[in-house]
């Protein structure tokens, strides 16, 4: 979940010289804006390499396994219009679009979409295609789902974030794509165009409404002053623990007596890896201070199965009714399964926050906050 540096403002990109152009000119708009001098928060990806040369639809060829359909080829998919959307099941980016990819693939089934989404995964954990399967399962995704454990159809594509869209017209060109969130009824209409050029009637102009819950709430990007941040080492910023952080051994630490706004530190006996840090002893802490009406955090058992207590606080009390979606009003929890937990969600005046996470049981890998 890596921010990106680069401003993607108006990311209804055009990829051909198709009769788009000016349909496209006219639906730009800009995403909502963040916190002024914040790096945005609404995209991240992975670098990759040049494509392959060849036919983007055809790498769906390659995919490991599909979730609620059988394989799909780029032959299949002749006639149709085709919404790829690249994902992963930890990512809140990619998790707070989702409302809107599901209602599209609902809405326009019968005029000739076909929405695919490709779990390319970010953290090693998430190529396990089981827990793909119950993650798919959970967030009610019944459109088919290509898992791409290897990157395989994220270098066809050129891809490089979660979340991205990409818009295949009828006869398989790729017409648009639109990375990030935002900007959703300006994609609505270009699957309409899409369609309409393919000779759809009929279509219901109106947007999609929908009511979206928990993880999947658009972010309050006006207060949203903290960035996502990893534990692992290869891409943890603003560590304030006294000394360096230890790297693949086993060391101790201490938090400070007051952290900056967007620093965080760790207590306890923990095991810094280059994805995550891993508690070695029982009653490890994390704490983040950050500006946010929302903390979620990457987390969960090293060993399927088992499970691991934790206990959150804010301002060194109880979260009471800021308390997220996985957390009591108490602060009590439990990492059952390596996921996206949703810790806090604290109501208005939103301000600067000391969160503190306390795992009561070892065996727990932490890999990355996200904000919203």
């Amino acid at each position: 979940m890596e921010t990106n540096n680069l401003l993607l403002a108006a990311m209804l990109v055009m990829v051909t010289g198709a009769p788009l152009a000016a349909f496209a000119a006219d639906t730009k708009a800009p995403q909502e804006p963040p916190a002024a001098g914040l790096r945005i928060p609404f995209l991240h990806g992975l670098f990759s390499g040049q494509a392959a040369g060849q036919s983007e639809l055809v790498s769906l060829e390659r995919a490991n396994a599909w979730i609620n359909s059988p394989a799909l080829t780029a032959s299949d998919l002749r006639g149709k219009v085709v919404l790829i959307d690249f994902w992963t099941f930890t990512c809140v980016n990619w998790r707070r679009t989702l409302p809107y990819v599901r209602a599209w693939a609902d809405k326009y089934k019968d005029k000739g979409l076909v929405v695919i989404g490709v779990h390319a995964p970010e953290f090693a954990f998430e190529k396990n295609v089981d827990d793909v399967r119950s993650a798919v399962k959970e967030m009610q995704i019944d459109y088919p789902v290509a898992v791409d454990s290897e990157h395989v159809i994220w270098r066809a594509f050129n891809n490089e974030y979660w979340p991205a869209l990409y818009f295949i017209d009828a006869q398989g060109r790729l017409r648009h794509h639109y990375f990030g969130e935002g900007s959703y009824e300006q994609s609505e209409m270009v699957i309409q165009q899409l369609l309409a050029e393919a000779g759809a009637t009929g279509i219901d102009r109106d947007p999609v409404s929908v009511d979206p819950k928990g993880l999947e709430v658009a972010a309050d990007w006006r207060n949203l002053m903290s960035p996502e941040n990893y534990v692992g080492y290869e891409k943890a910023e603003n560590f304030v623990s006294a000394g360096e952080m230890i790297r693949d051994k086993p060391g101790v630490y201490d938090l400070p007596a007051k952290l900056p706004l967007n620093g965080w530190g760790l207590s306890g006996d923990w095991t810094v890896r280059e994805d995550a840090g891993l508690l070695n002893k029982p009653n490890g802490k994390i704490a983040y201070r950050f500006h946010a009406r929302d903390l979620n955090l990457v987390m969960g058992p090293v060993v399927p199965g088992a499970s691991a207590r934790f206990r959150v606080l804010i301002d060194g009390n109880p979260p009471g009714a800021a308390h997220g979606t996985d957390v009591d009003q108490q602060g009590a929890g439990i990492a059952s399964e390596k996921r996206l937990y949703q810790l806090i969600r604290q109501p208005n005046p939103i301000a600067d926050r000391e969160f503190e996470i306390e795992f009561l049981d070892p065996g727990v890998e932490v890999f990355a906050f996200t904000f919203g």
